[in-house]
């Protein structure tokens, strides 16, 4: 039999407004931040300003993240996104303002820019926790893949919209560009039916609340390693599965943030800058078929096994690029490498949001973005200081080895969790249910497919 189509997942009632709603709006984040480097360099005339400014919006939108995600968790998405939406989309409004007049100067834009990311809203982070809510469990994995892919696709469309609307009016226009369709993305999609029926509570759309079971007291033999799904405070200090996705995130990260500027320098060794751009699309076109491929097929093994497995990969496939004699093999290389990203970061949310208690899937999910984020920044950093002090193919393996090493750590940790006690004769039930969570998900999927989806 056939297993489901993406199609299926759009055709769940709601699922192609939802999801087009949250697409608009994630488009300006693709848009916002060429947009705010070429705003900021045009009214200061210093690379070092804009540097500085796209610093500030990144280091506040990744910091604040997890904060803005609770507070989605606490009140729901209605009551929570807007103000944050409109606050977001005023503050990009006022920076275009003042860059096209030139008023502030670089600091008054490095302080709007940092002001802005802080209140950037998790339309991401929100929209995984709604699939979760919107499709059965045989398609979750299937619909986090389509959306991972959707979003790869839009970081790339961003950019390209950014360049059509500078060849026609100042750069601070696409500042404007992008308030626009965050603030129309949000408010469309804070008025879908899934998203009305999320009041805070971690309540699915049309289920009543459950009434709080009987204290359950736990096996003696249950490992005091395997705790209950965490709620939101503390959730990386008490979930070691977010704990665990958060690590494989931040390892694709990394090879995420070393690639652009290790394909600028291995392009200008070769006297091929005109092949940059050819080099980061055939990355994404690679994410994009990865993400498809990997949501389409019925793992077998759990996606705990999966995450180190696909950021050595990742880490791997960035270490033998700088091996590419050609600088055309470059472009093959980074389509290889991109093979693994939407799939690496697709299994880390999937991870995350099994795991979290219902009223903590926001910030569990923001959580894993902020890793991400957080591993793409450090790594672009820290590869900007390598460049030009090590030959280049080393510059690549040195990239990588972050990368090795957090999968490395990801499999011991899933060994060592999966380990039976010495001084049980029985591992508890809790340790069960944890082992088995993933095989009766992807058994579910297998019974949708059998159950006449396309």
């Amino acid at each position: 039999m056939s297993a489901p189509s993406y199609a299926a997942v759009l055709r769940i009632p709601h699922a192609s407004r939802t999801f087009g709603a949250a697409l608009l709006g994630r488009l300006s984040y693709g848009m916002v931040p060429l947009a705010l480097l070429l705003s900021v360099r045009d009214a200061t005339g210093s690379y070092a300003a804009a540097g500085a400014a796209m610093a500030c919006f990144g280091a506040t939108s990744v910091t604040l993240s997890p904060a803005r995600a609770g507070l989605i968790d606490r009140h729901g998405p209605r009551r929570a996104l807007p103000p944050m939406a409109a606050a977001y989309a005023v503050l990009l409004a006022a920076l275009g303002v003042v860059t096209a007049s030139g008023a502030a100067g670089a600091a008054g834009a490095v302080v709007l820019a940092a002001a802005a990311g802080a209140f950037t809203p998790p339309l991401g982070p929100v929209m995984r926790v709604l699939w979760s809510d919107l499709v059965p469990p045989g398609l979750l994995s299937r619909a986090y893949s389509l959306d991972s892919v959707a979003e790869e696709l839009l970081l790339v469309t961003g950019p390209l919209l950014v360049g059509a609307v500078v060849t026609a009016a100042p750069a601070p226009v696409g500042l404007g560009a992008g308030a626009g369709l965050v603030l129309a993305g949000t408010l469309a999609l804070v008025t879908s039916p899934v998203a009305r029926a999320r009041t805070g509570s971690g309540r699915p759309p049309g289920k009543a609340p459950e009434p709080d079971p009987a204290p359950v007291p736990a096996p003696e033999s249950a490992p005091a390693s395997v705790p209950a799904p965490a709620s939101a405070p503390g959730i990386l200090r008490r979930n070691p599965a977010v704990r665990r996705a958060a690590v494989g995130a931040a390892g694709v990260g990394m090879c995420l943030g070393a690639l652009p500027l290790l394909a600028v320098a291995s392009a200008d060794e070769h006297g091929a800058d005109g092949l940059v751009p050819w080099i980061l699309a055939a990355m994404s076109a690679g994410s994009a078929v990865g993400g498809l491929v990997h949501g389409a097929v019925a793992w077998r093994s759990p996606r705990t096994r999966r995450l180190p497995v696909l950021a050595a990969a990742l880490a791997l496939m960035l270490a033998a690029t700088g091996l590419s004699p050609h600088p055309y093999a470059l472009v093959a290389c980074a389509a290889v490498f991109g093979l693994f990203v939407a799939p690496g970061i697709t299994t880390a949310y999937l991870i995350a949001d099994e795991s979290a208690a219902p009223d903590a899937r926001t910030k569990a999910g923001a959580w894993v973005n902020t890793a991400l984020n957080a591993g793409t920044s450090a790594a672009t950093a820290a590869t900007g200081l390598l460049i030009g002090r090590v030959p280049l193919p080393l510059c690549f393996v040195l990239a990588a080895l972050p990368t090795v090493l957090a999968a490395a750590v990801l499999a011991l940790t899933v060994r060592r969790t999966r380990r039976p006690s010495l001084t049980s004769p029985r591992p508890g039930r809790a340790a069960v249910e944890a082992d088995r969570g993933d095989q009766e998900e992807d058994a579910a999927q297998r019974r949708v497919a059998g159950e006449g989806g396309e």
